[in-house]
């Protein structure tokens, strides 16, 4: 008969395997992170598996609190699931969060075939059928790392710091400091990317920003993001150069792994970019974020921790989460016409004044 649960159950549990599926994005692995020493402190005697994208799986490696990575290859379709299904049913674990709540990861929590199966009132496609359990108040609606937060809550554990705790060798660490020291000076770091078309501002407005920026603070450039964003990166790199030859700019689009892309926004003294996983990342390593949100919510998606600064654009259609326009002619992708340099721009000095009085970004809290 299957089973459903009380959340004041989940603080009585003594598990000796847990298995938290979270796959992607990027940005929502990052802000999952916190969990971690959560789960530590409430099952200190359990080990801990994550299931996660390949893509992602690099930035588990090695972390002092994750017993077993599972990474997850999307691509290999149907094959790469039934393995992945039979590995996690022969792990038998005793205690599964699910906090990714799509048919995918509701049918690998199912799967675990584990005594006590935990959910998000969030799950959509049927994933909710797995569970013995719902966390209450994690609907749509409310910051994505509040969301997962609840879980923290739930095991009496919400006020425990929040820390990615990624691990980072020494080598990563040195390599960021030599390409950054290249600069010769503090960095603005620039994500100019972003999956959708509708999440990505105007090149020429970042070249135009950051130029303005840099000249004013005394700043260097880095331009970061994914090998398939190079053509892009380099467009805004050419565009600063041409408005000022005197500032020095790097390209590190496509050169990094998430390891030394977590070193280099470290290392950055702002990061300025569209809503994507370099900006949760760069939160996640204290870095304060300049964060431009055109067809996302920034409040839904903005990254946790203060200090940070969310532009938004204003027309009618924002926040829709559309990945392509829903308009043609003259309004299409107007959202990202609408957010303008000046604003972005004011946003960035206002992060360099907090700096400058000595704010604190080490610890992530909510926003």
């Amino acid at each position: 008969m299957f089973r459903r649960m009380r959340v004041e159950d989940l603080r009585s549990l003594a598990p000796r395997r847990i298995c938290l599926i979270k796959p992607s994005a990027l940005g929502d692995v990052v802000q999952t992170l916190p969990l971690l020493p959560v789960l530590k402190r409430a099952y200190p005697q359990a080990s801990i598996s994550w299931v996660i994208n390949r893509g992602f799986s690099e930035l588990l490696n090695d972390h002092p609190l994750i017993d077993e990575v599972l990474p997850f290859d999307r691509r290999g379709g149907l094959t790469a699931l039934w393995t992945l299904l039979r590995e996690l049913r022969r792990r038998r674990f005793d205690l599964v969060f699910d906090l990714q709540g799509l048919l995918r990861s509701g049918l690998m929590t199912r799967a675990t075939g584990a005594r006590t199966r935990v959910g998000l009132e969030a799950a959509r496609e049927g994933s909710w059928l797995a569970y013995h359990l719902r966390i209450p108040n994690t609907r749509h609606g409310q910051p994505a790392h509040a969301l997962y937060w609840r879980l923290a809550e739930c095991l009496g554990l919400g006020k425990t710091p929040r820390a990615a705790a990624l691990r980072l060798d020494d080598s990563t660490r040195a390599w960021s400091v030599e390409r950054l020291g290249s600069l010769g000076r503090p960095v603005l770091t620039v994500a100019p990317g972003a999956q959708w078309i509708t999440k990505r501002w105007l090149p020429e407005k970042f070249a135009e920003t950051a130029t303005r920026a840099a000249r004013h603070f005394g700043w260097g450039v880095c331009l970061v993001g994914s090998d398939a964003e190079r053509l892009l990166a380099d467009s805004v790199a050419e565009m600063i150069r041409a408005r000022d030859p005197q500032i020095p700019v790097l390209n590190l689009s496509g050169e990094t792994n998430l390891k030394q892309l977590a070193a280099v926004l470290a290392d950055s003294r702002i990061l300025l970019g569209n809503d994507s996983g370099p900006m949760h990342l760069a939160a996640a390593m204290g870095t304060p974020v300049v964060g431009i949100f055109l067809c996302t919510s920034a409040i839904r998606s903005g990254p946790a921790g203060a200090g940070h600064e969310l532009v938004s654009t204003r027309v009618a259609c924002a926040a829709r989460y559309k990945k392509q326009c829903p308009h043609k002619g003259a309004d299409c992708l107007a959202c990202l016409r609408d957010v303008d340099v000046a604003s972005v721009y004011d946003a960035l000095a206002r992060c360099e004044r907090r700096l400058c009085q000595g704010g604190d970004m080490s610890e992530l809290s909510a926003a």
